[in-house]
């Protein structure tokens, strides 16, 4: 479960990004959060995992406290956490297995990783992750040699493996075409279904959100607007959360930068 109580994020230069968050998101849940661009929407999704700290409120994850973690219970928190970003974060120089199998042991010695000794187990949990987003056949392949809804894919395979709780995805879909990008939620959604992971998904395209989540949250200023069944949003709801229907985003538009 994760609980944001009375939460606020002020970034160094004076920007707010969230305004007195109150949010409680259950094991299991597919969220979407829509809004336009510098609402506030990757920087709800980073707090979780204290890749951003927050400057007032509470937030737990599974009964943690994540404002009061240190050091290594900061890297031991985040291991129970996955993150997806849109520019994939993938080392494109070596094999997909071996990017899948760099994320499932982050204490063995750099040497083995660069060397590719990874014990039989975590090649097993490798293989499999990959075969549930169906590229295992790419396994041995260069990174570099895979279209970029394939990379995603292997990200997703990445964090699979690594057997998290829950699944945060920043733009997963932004760089992809409209086909390519249905595929890929297709994956997030067998995932969430496979194995009650918990996933949130900061995303631009509002057809998709409405589309693959159970549960929407719009965020406009940095304050939530709407939160609510994604079968329930209405075109004044999407007014609400974007102002006018000119700046509800289309499949084509391109994204912008979040905050």
């Amino acid at each position: 479960m994760i609980e944001f109580k009375d939460v606020n994020k002020t970034y160094p230069n004076g920007v707010t990004a969230l305004k007195n968050i109150n949010l409680t998101i259950d094991q299991g849940e597919f969220v979407a959060i829509i809004g336009l661009s510098g609402a506030g929407k990757s920087t709800l999704i980073r707090c979780i995992n204290r890749m951003h700290d927050i400057n007032e409120g509470t937030l737990m994850v599974n009964g943690v406290d994540v404002g009061k973690l240190r050091g290594k219970q900061v890297r031991s928190f985040r291991r129970k956490i996955g993150m997806i970003f849109q520019s994939f974060n993938l080392v494109t120089r070596t094999s997909v297995i071996n990017n899948v199998l760099i994320s499932t042991v982050p204490d063995l010695a750099w040497w083995r990783k660069g060397l590719g000794l990874f014990p039989q187990e975590k090649k097993v949990d490798a293989l499999e992750a990959l075969d549930k987003v169906g590229i295992l056949d790419k396994a041995y392949n260069r990174v570099d040699q895979l279209s970029g809804g394939q990379q995603q894919r292997v990200a997703l395979a990445r964090t699979i493996a690594q057997h998290p709780d829950i699944i945060l995805a920043d733009e997963p879909v932004a760089s992809l075409d409209p086909v390519t990008a249905k595929v890929v939620m297709d994956d997030f959604k067998k995932i969430n279904k496979e194995t009650n992971m918990s996933i949130l998904i900061n995303i631009h395209h509002v057809e998709l959100a409405l589309e693959y989540a159970d549960r929407v949250i719009g965020i406009r200023q940095g304050e939530i607007v709407y939160d609510g069944k994604s079968e329930e949003v209405s075109q004044e709801v999407l007014n609400q959360i974007y102002g006018s229907v000119e700046n509800i985003p289309k499949a084509d538009d391109p994204e912008e930068a979040d905050i």
